[in-house]
């Protein structure tokens, strides 16, 4: 019997998953033809086959299964993203990277958490664990809309950068406000300062010793040995990326994204790549990335919890408006117009202001704090879901409009 039940669960899975690839495929259509990032019809027709509507897709949140899907697509997302990222871009913009990444979610958190306070009514406490939620851009988002929409080089990949980066600095945020919270320490300036030295670094140098030796084994002239097998070492190497990353107490998401720098920048290295051989490698990638898209979101909006989000839906949005519109402008304008190496133009830090998704690592720290019976993680919970709705459904689809409004579309 026990073997039947287990027998009976996993086709009931494969089918969920058959039906995530055929609605994922027709959704790519979809997007395609009304010229939209594709993530938003994802999580459109997500939220139409979850529970609330038609139930045909019921994958908790807290399942192993979805806690994979999400560990693993992040991952390689995030991976992809990196791979595009050139290091002659970097060099030029790193400062406003690095300030935006830390001093700006500490900005954004505390405006965010302001707004919580006055809106939702909830103690101070409460709303800053909220403002640090919401304080990351998610780089499963916002990686595939620049992927997909052709933004300048400097500015598309400084947006990508800051979404990488910044998720290290957003959860050690979240969780020392929590350890407050819940009573379980102060709040010491030196010591997160230090814990996220030490999560950056580590993930820094894991993903760069694993991406030079990716690159080693795949185009080196002599002991590329692994070429043909690239796409199985780009697999390893993102798990390996992450999970050693994770194991040593470090940020994952910073290793693979360095991992990805690393891949993508062979000739930098020193290494030549055949071209039959990297026509393959990037076929392989771009099509298990939108394959990790469709899974990732279509769960997202499968997941979405209306009864918790209508509960405060009016003081949310507006809490949300708040983050939108004033705490990301005031974090972009406080972080980059400093930076006289960058020599940022308005129309560069306008579309930056408008350009930070919520998504996956804000919706995954949400439920981590439900679970962990923070207090007030049900309101965290539903702000955050208002939130990635907002922000996905609103920036997402006028991110080419404004581009192009701002001349900043890159030139095909």
């Amino acid at each position: 019997m026990e073997s039947s039940a287990s027998l009976e669960l996993a086709k009931h899975i494969l089918l969920m998953f058959g039906i995530i690839l055929a609605v994922g495929t027709f959704s790519g259509l979809i997007a395609r033809l009304v010229r939209v990032p594709d993530v938003v019809v994802f999580l459109l027709l997500g939220m139409l086959l979850g529970p609330s509507v038609f139930g045909l897709v019921n994958i908790k949140a807290d399942s192993a299964i979805n806690q994979l899907i999400l560990i693993f697509g992040s991952s390689y997302i995030l991976f992809d993203g990196g791979a595009s990222i050139r290091l002659k871009v970097l060099k030029e913009v790193w400062i406003t990277i690095v300030v935006i990444a830390t001093i700006g979610v500490l900005i954004t958190g505390a405006i965010t958490g302001a707004a919580a306070y006055y809106f939702l009514g909830v103690p101070v406490i409460v709303a800053l664990l909220l403002g640090a939620v919401l304080a990351s851009t998610d780089p499963a988002t916002l990686v595939p809309i620049f992927k997909q929409i052709k933004i300048k080089e400097r500015v598309a990949q400084t947006v990508m950068s800051e979404s990488a980066f910044n998720d290290a600095m957003g959860a050690i945020l979240t969780f020392t406000v929590l350890g407050v919270a819940m009573g379980a320490g102060e709040f010491s300036a030196g010591e997160a300062v230090m814990d996220l030295l030490k999560q950056s670094l580590l993930g820094i140098l894991i993903g760069g010793i694993l991406g030079y030796m990716a690159a080693f084994l795949i185009s080196h002239q002599k002991f590329g040995f692994l070429a043909e097998y690239a796409p199985v070492v780009t697999l390893m190497a993102v798990i390996g990326a992450y999970m050693g990353a994770d194991g040593l107490h470090s940020s994952g998401f910073m290793a693979v994204f360095v991992f990805g720098i690393m891949l993508g920048n062979q000739e930098s290295l020193g290494f030549k790549r055949i071209h039959h051989d990297e026509k393959i490698l990037e076929d392989f990638i771009m099509t298990t990335a939108l394959i990790m898209r469709m899974f990732i979101f279509i769960l997202l909006g499968a997941q979405v919890d209306f009864g918790l989000m209508n509960q405060y839906l009016f003081a949310g949005v507006a809490v949300v408006v708040v983050f939108m519109l004033v705490a990301r402008p005031v974090t972009v304008f406080l972080c980059a117009l400093p930076d006289r190496r960058a020599k940022w133009s308005l129309k560069e830090m306008l579309f930056m202001c408008w350009t930070r998704e919520t998504g996956v690592i804000p919706g995954a720290l949400a439920g981590m704090l439900v679970g962990m019976k923070a207090p007030g993680a049900q309101i965290i919970a539903s702000v955050t879901f208002i939130a990635i709705l907002m922000t996905i459904l609103i920036q997402a689809t006028t991110t080419k409009w404004l581009a192009k409004k701002l001349d900043l579309l890159a030139e095909e």
